[in-house]
């Protein structure tokens, strides 16, 4: 066992002397020795290998000042704590540093020799070897730079809980623990700077993008959550594409190609600077400008691409950098690096023989490594590159690092190197931790302590993982369950100096992500300098921004950040750019003509100041103003015969209904209120039935007298005045029943109708029950369709009784506006419907007033003469003269008929006529003498008052002719007198007693002729049982007349001569 460990001891150290001379680290003696590991280059050579020879360590290439300035950090760290008096006194740190030439390989290399170092210490083999050089174990390591490089160095030193504290790894895959159980870091993961990439993209409103991505485990994880944060934010992406720096020719000329063809104008890039450099070089050589690139941290200010040569094409590139910490002393301390004096140093000839591109003498070991190879300068863009045929000429050793630029001597922002010195200090405050521990006070079993003499690296992790301390610049420093420290990213912007012409990093905002999402970013855009020289933000959308009032519509088959610009529907609005969908409008709101804005929808109803409602306005006051009109030419004329002839009581009541509808009407216009609208269909419908009842009441008791037997003094009194305005009463009561059990059930209100039109509410009246409505109606229309028949049977009845034609007339009327106004009513809305509501009321009050009211108004205030008790007597007469003669001729053509039968002669029925004559005298005067000298004629007096009337019918025309004198009292016969009662309507007692006579028609005939019970007409029972002198009270009066009287009727040679009876 001890001879293979012994053995296995020589064979790693062989090895580990081969691979690594002492040009190629940085090695201190110390109590404890700290492991770092930088890129002092930037990659290997390629080389093949056929493995025909025994295979050679592979050369690093292109030196890395920064990575040489990183490595600085750490000595500076080391030698400022070995000075404190405070932190770890007595104890001295040693480092061993190794160059990783940023390649996994080179990496691992370098941590075989930590593990192997420290397994050999744990075998103690003391006894079998006398080890002089012996170096102590590592109890912990910095580094390395890359997440890759970090990764596999992590898996490796996880294994022996070796605690590695990285100063540039991002990569959020390091952040599990259970793959890397001693891997810490004191940069933030890549986690926040990814969202904080989507957070910029999503405030520039970009949304098509490009993707680039280092293939280690660095870019992958980076650039995938990327794609998780741009997804949430709507950000598509047009290409996606892996690079490497040794990558082929042909491949990354297809990456290119894919850059040049793409509309996408923003980059976003998760790379190395290393990686980034060969794709770089081939935009630059195709020329390809206008890109901007969004570069994460690990490239953002690398001076790999941040060179002159390269800003047409990378200027104006957003990158996420470190926040910059301070480290006093630092500047000094780089400006003293110097071959002779960096004994410990190893890599301080190189860095010398790079800076000055000059080449060192061969030291007292032997000729220095390289005499005859060329070197360039890579990094700071000076001296000649790795091509270079040029030899260099020797270093003097007096040269001036001052008088050189290079990216080493770029200390301005310190931000790698600042988490290199942070680092290094982590791991000086564990162990001053353990240094201080008091037993039964520490962290291993039972509050034990373990001895800093003696510590190892399990123990710092330990202590590492509960650190906690204040750092030079005043912040907590304590690493999270995941190893972390959560910090800020500052944004930075390359800018060309005007001064040298050297690209410059100008900070231009940050992202904070401590602060709540949403107030994590903070962009100066007025800093900002788009390719390095505009100041317009850059476009880089798949579509162009939709405008407001428009919204973004899918396009099939295309990413949904390409679209077309759809107009926001009708009640819809955007009042931003590039709105994903329209807003809908409030619900009293409608969108503008081009939808960017709701406006307040407008309120329509039927209005006072509209033209429309001021005219139906003015037509009912005017019917108002009419209907009073008449009322009070009925009032003043009230006992005149013509008012008293139609009924005055019921012809009051009538023009107060009219005055109701016509004022009903007012209730439909004017905005709707809840009171209006339980108001204004009751009183339209009470209104209409106390019309239409006083009409048919009117009409049908006049019918009901004309068509009746002689009624006594019992029926007069039956059918008076009370039982008329009962009869109204009652058909009113039925139509305010409807309206009590409407407005009870099922109350109408107002409504504000937003469906009818889109830009229109319609403030109308919600009816409640259409049922109910249509009740109301419809009992009207009933009434009316009542009325009607009345009226139309009545027709021939003397006008002056009902003006049954006019009733009939106003009736038609009545029907053709409502019948009208149902299909009307139906088919409009809005302020329409009460619109027609009105003009239907307007127009059947109007038919109602004019037809039954404007004659008799006429009459009265025109014709005066025809308002007399003699024109309405001879309107009486005339009706009863028109029935008589119809039956004296048509007997008359009967007889004719026999005659004609008997004698064998046939005749036409010629036209007759019937004349009436009246005068003084006799009606049968005897002829007079022939011989004697008529005498002196006396003086005539003056003629009484006399009515023409012309009679029509089917085979002749009946003309006749009626005069009246005043009645005497003396010529009455007082055993025949009857109280009077004629069409004046006056009381017995009102006027003296006057002569009367009947008219009876003699000579039974098929066709009677009606008397007039109230008004003096006999009615249709007198062709049953013809009236007598002997049964005065079974007649009617008749006709008042002073003299006797004659009528002839005279048709086709023959006269008959109807006598008169006399009372």
């Amino acid at each position: 066992m001890a001879l293979s460990s012994h053995c296995l001891v020589l064979l790693v150290l062989a090895w580990h002397s081969s691979a690594y001379g002492p040009d190629q680290r940085a090695q201190k003696k110390g109590d404890i020795i700290l492991g770092g590991l930088f890129p002092i280059h930037f990659g290997v050579a390629a080389k093949d290998q056929d493995l025909k020879s025994r295979p050679e360590s592979v050369e690093c290439i292109r030196y890395n000042f920064r990575g040489f300035r990183w490595l600085q950090a750490m000595i500076f760290a080391i030698e400022e704590i070995n000075s404190s008096p405070t932190l770890l006194p007595n104890m001295t740190l040693g480092y061993r540093i190794f160059d990783t030439c940023n390649t996994v390989s080179k990496a691992l290399e370098a941590t075989l020799s930590f593990v192997a170092q420290n397994k050999i210490d744990s075998l103690n083999l003391d006894e079998f070897c006398n080890c002089s050089e012996h170096i102590p174990s590592t109890i912990a390591v910095v580094g390395a730079t890359g997440s890759g490089v970090s990764t596999a160095v992590a898996n490796l030193l996880g294994l022996f809980y070796i605690p590695q504290v990285s100063y540039a790894s991002s990569s959020r895959l390091l952040s599990n623990k259970n793959q890397f159980k001693s891997f810490l870091r004191t940069i933030p993961n890549d986690e926040h700077q990814a969202t904080a990439m989507a957070d910029i993209i999503e405030h520039f409103r970009w949304n098509w993008v490009g993707t680039l991505a280092a293939d280690d485990d660095y870019g992958r994880p980076g650039i995938e959550k990327f794609r998780e944060e741009a997804e949430e934010r709507d950000i598509c992406i047009d290409f996606s594409e892996l690079i490497s720096q040794y990558s082929d020719e042909d491949e990354i000329q297809q990456v290119v190609e894919v850059i040049q063809n793409s509309t996408a104008k923003v980059i976003v890039v998760f790379s190395s600077g290393p990686d980034l450099e060969p794709l770089i070089k081939e935009i630059v050589r195709r020329n390809i400008t206008g890109r901007i690139w969004l570069a994460s941290e690990a490239w953002a200010s690398s001076s790999l691409i941040a060179v002159p040569e390269y800003f047409h094409v990378v200027g104006g590139t957003i990158g996420f950098a470190l926040k910059a910490g301070e480290i006093p002393g630092f500047r000094d301390f780089l400006q003293k690096v110097h071959p002779g004096r960096s004994v410990h140093n190893g890599f301080a000839k190189e860095f010398w023989e790079e800076t000055f591109n000059c080449h060192l003498q061969e030291g007292a070991k032997g000729p220095l490594p390289g005499d005859a190879v060329p070197r360039g300068r890579e990094e700071g863009g000076r001296g000649l590159s790795n091509s270079s045929t040029a030899f260099r000429p020797l270093c003097t050793g007096e040269e001036d690092i001052r008088s050189v630029e290079t990216p080493y001597m770029d200390y301005t922002h310190l931000r790698i190197s600042y988490n290199v010195y942070l680092a290094v200090y982590s791991i000086a405050h564990a162990l001053q931790d353990i240094y201080t521990c008091s037993p039964g006070r520490g962290l291993f079993t039972n509050g034990s302590c373990a001895d800093i003499r003696k510590v190892e690296a399990w123990q710092v992790l330990k202590h590492l993982r509960h650190l906690n301390f204040t750092n030079n610049m005043g912040e907590q420093v304590t690493f999270d369950e995941c190893g972390d420290l959560v910090g800020n990213y500052s944004i930075i912007n390359w800018h060309l100096s005007p001064e040298d012409g050297s690209i410059v990093f100008d900070e231009v905002g940050y992202y904070n992500v401590y602060a709540k999402k949403g107030e994590r970013l903070f962009i100066n855009e007025e800093k900002i300098l788009w390719s390095g020289f505009s100041r317009e933000v850059p476009f880089s959308n798949c579509s162009r921004d939709c405008l407001a009032g428009t919204r973004k519509g899918i396009i099939e088959g295309e990413p949904t950040c390409c679209f077309e610009c759809v107009e926001c529907p009708d009640g819809e609005y955007s009042d931003e750019t590039d709105a994903s969908a329209c807003d809908k409008c409030p619900e009293d709101f409608w969108s503008n003509e081009n939808h960017t804005s709701c406006v307040a929808k407008e309120i329509e109803f039927l209005s006072w100041t509209e033209p429309f409602g001021i005219a139906l306005t003015l037509f009912a006051v005017l019917g108002i103003f009419l209907t009073a009109f008449v009322l009070g030419v009925f009032i003043k004329f009230r006992d005149t015969p013509i008012v008293k002839a139609t009924n005055r009581e019921l012809s009051y009541l009538l023009l107060f209904s009219l005055l109701c509808c016509f004022s009903s009407s007012l209730s439909f216009i004017g905005e709707p209120q809840d009171w209006t609208c339980r108001l204004r269909q009751p009183a339209f419908g009470i209104s209409f039935v106390l019309c239409i009842s006083c009409i048919l009441v009117k009409t049908n008791r006049v019918l009901l007298v004309f068509e009746a037997k002689i009624p006594t003094r019992f029926h007069r009194k039956r059918w008076g005045l009370n039982l008329q305005l009962l009869l109204v009463f009652l058909c009113t009561f039925v139509q305010v029943v409807i309206c009590a059990i409407w407005l009870y059930t099922a109350p109408p209100s107002s409504y504000r109708n937003h469906e009818l039109e889109d830009e229109i509410i319609f403030v109308t009246c919600h009816e409640g029950s259409l049922m109910a409505l249509g009740f109301l109606i419809g009992y009207t229309c009933l009434l009316a369709a009542v009325c009607f028949f009345f009226a139309f049977k009545s027709r021939k009845l003397p006008e002056n009784f009902n003006e049954a034609k006019f009733i009939t007339f106003s009736m038609l009327v009545f029907f053709i506006v409502w019948i009208s106004f149902i299909p009307a009513y139906a088919s409009t809305y809005g302020k329409f419907v009460s619109a027609v509501e009105v003009i239907a009321i307007l127009a059947a009050s109007s038919g109602l007033l004019a037809c039954i009211f404007f004659n008799k108004v006429y009459i009265i205030l025109f014709k005066p003469s025809r308002n007399t008790t003699e024109e309405v007597r001879c309107s009486t007469a005339a009706h009863a003269f028109k029935v008589a003669a119809r039956a004296t001729l048509r007997r008359s053509a009967a007889s004719r008929q026999r005659s004609s039968s008997l004698g064998g002669s046939t005749g036409s029925i010629p036209s007759s006529s019937v004349s009436s004559k009246s005068n003084s005298e006799d009606p049968f005067p005897p002829p007079p003498p022939r011989a004697l000298a008529p005498p002196e004629p006396p003086p005539p007096p003056p003629p009484p008052p006399r009515c023409k009337q012309k009679v029509i019918f089917g085979s002749g025309t009946v003309t006749f002719s009626l005069s009246f004198d005043e009645p005497h009292k003396s010529a009455a016969a007082p055993g025949n007198s009857t109280p009077h009662s004629s069409l004046e309507a006056q009381k017995g007692s009102d006027g003296p007693a006057r002569r009367q006579a009947l008219l009876p028609l003699q000579g039974g005939d098929a066709d009677p002729a009606p008397t007039l019970p109230e008004t003096g007409l006999q009615g249709p029972g007198a062709r049953d049982r013809p009236p007598g002198p002997g049964d005065p009270e079974e007649m009617s009066p008749g006709l008042v007349m002073s003299k006797s009287r004659s009528f002839v009727i005279s048709g086709g040679g023959s006269t008959v001569t109807e006598n008169i009876l006399h009372s």
